[in-house]
């Protein structure tokens, strides 16, 4: 299929870079009798697999979904005893490619991902990477199903836009002023097709659904004296505002607030952390770009792609990627209701377990910080945790941060988080995962700012071992 073009003859793919890839894996998947859809179980990984489903649907291909939070030898087996002869894997199987290879002969694989590939080449292979742009910070997973559903559905696709901003939010490649690269190019589009907007608004968590008090209480980007993690404060500080932020003696919701009232709020704000010392950089990362989803109902955590992108991380990491998805194909009934149970069940589990951190603390090695939860925080949110622990008491910035935590069968899971000013200064943590998980007789990968890795129970002291090593060499 040749790409789209505009009436003056320029090429309207999404990510021209990628067009020849995508359209191969695209006619590819139309050979196809049928297709399995393998993908990861995070926001980028549901909204990757919600993409692809779509337009394999809306392209007359049979498929059927699967769901794997690793993908393993142990996993590509059971993906090749399933009889498939085509195989699209979302958001992972770059990385994998090693393994993947090795059964070739009983499936044909088709992956469209954003992981760093390992040292394997396959025929039908859609990677920003491949082609000089940033996996970890200009395309997501649902980046690249999305440039291969437009390979397959041409226009027709681009409504499907949204749901890559919401994978790409999930998957942290946002940053104050928004996405960037060739996110930039989806953002357009679903701007363009009426089915998102770009605004600049307050940067903070629960916009759509946190009553003001909590809106700020919570404000973990923010870090302000006498509001974050302050509820009196927080209340006092509201209270002393000439507006009437109350309803029927129920606190507003920002989204409630009138575009004057949140100036005057902001306007507040950065005067009360100014007062309290709080650094320049951090005032303005206060306000910068967001992005909402223009046909979903104000007031909803589906309105906002940050906490839609939470909504679904709360899904699939409590085993039920089905409702996930669901959700993502529009299920707005029993799969949003069970969504949100399952949001406060990973609410209350990650708020138990950044106490946990904060109680027991991290030990601190030459070149990383670590602790190891055990079975007392999930293996599926350790990594969250871990995330939400730097900054907080005895938790430093200026180290990567590890967390331990039991996986089963004999199985430590290893999540590994850095932030941007550390890869500035060379970090990667998909090869610190990678090269230090392999070591010790596991495996591992990712981003360079956030990654993970499985290893042997009782080879903890010798991964954290070349782990420091490796940082230490990078930095």
């Amino acid at each position: 299929m040749s790409a789209d073009v505009d009436t003056d003859g320029a090429a309207t793919d999404p990510v021209p870079a990628l067009a020849a890839r995508a359209t191969a894996c695209a006619d590819r998947l139309r050979a196809a009798d049928r297709v399995l859809l393998a993908s990861h179980i995070d926001a980028d990984g549901l909204t990757s697999a919600a993409i692809a489903a779509r337009a394999l649907e809306r392209a007359g291909i049979r498929f059927e979904s699967t769901f794997e939070k690793q993908l393993d030898r142990a996993a590509v087996e059971r993906i090749a005893r399933t009889d498939y002869d085509t195989v699209l894997f979302t958001d992972f199987g770059s990385g994998q490619l090693d393994v993947i290879t090795d059964f070739e002969d009983e499936f044909t694989p088709v992956v469209a991902d954003h992981h760093q590939p390992a040292d394997a080449e396959t025929q039908y292979h859609l990677n920003p990477l491949l082609e000089g742009i940033d996996g970890a910070s200009e395309l997501s997973g649902a980046g690249a199903s999305y440039v291969l559903a437009r390979a397959l559905g041409g226009e027709a696709n681009r409504d499907l836009a949204g749901l890559a901003v919401v994978g790409a939010v999930g998957d942290m490649q946002d940053g104050d002023g928004g996405l960037s690269g060739a996110n930039e190019r989806i953002v357009r589009e679903g701007v363009e097709m009426g089915v998102l907007s770009e605004e600049t608004d307050l940067l903070l968590y629960g916009r759509q659904t946190r009553p003001l008090p909590k809106l700020l209480e919570y404000a973990s980007e923010a870090r302000i004296p006498g509001i974050s993690n302050d509820e009196a404060g927080t209340v006092s500080f509201l209270s002393d505002l000439d507006l009437d932020l109350k309803s029927d003696g129920e606190w507003r919701h920002w989204v409630d607030l009138t575009g004057e009232e949140r100036r005057t709020l902001v306007n507040a704000l950065v005067r009360h952390a100014i007062g309290r010392g709080v650094p320049a950089d951090r005032i303005n990362s206060l306000v910068g770009t967001t992005y909402v989803l223009t046909d979903e109902t104000p007031g909803t955590e589906l309105r906002d792609v940050s906490e839609f992108s939470t909504l679904l991380n709360a899904t699939a990491r409590y085993e039920r990627a089905d409702v996930g998805l669901a959700v993502c194909l529009g299920d707005r009934g029993p799969a949003l209701d069970r969504a949100r149970h399952l949001l406060r069940t990973h609410r209350r589990n990650l708020s138990e377990g950044l106490q946990w951190v904060k109680t027991e603390g991290v030990t601190v090695e030459e070149h990383v910080q670590w602790f190891d939860a055990g079975s007392r925080i999930r293996e599926t949110i350790v990594g969250i945790v871990a995330g939400m622990a730097v900054g907080a008491s005895g938790v430093r910035h200026d180290l990567p941060i590890l967390a331990f935590a039991d996986a089963g069968d004999e199985e430590l899971k290893v999540s590994a988080r850095g932030s941007h000013a550390l890869v500035r200064r060379g970090l990667d943590l998909s090869v610190v995962m990678r090269e230090a998980s392999q070591a010790v007789g596991g495996d591992g990968g990712g981003h360079d700012v956030a990654a993970g890795a499985t290893i042997p129970a009782d080879a903890r002291e010798a991964f954290l071992e070349h782990a420091d090593r490796i940082v230490g060499e990078q930095l």
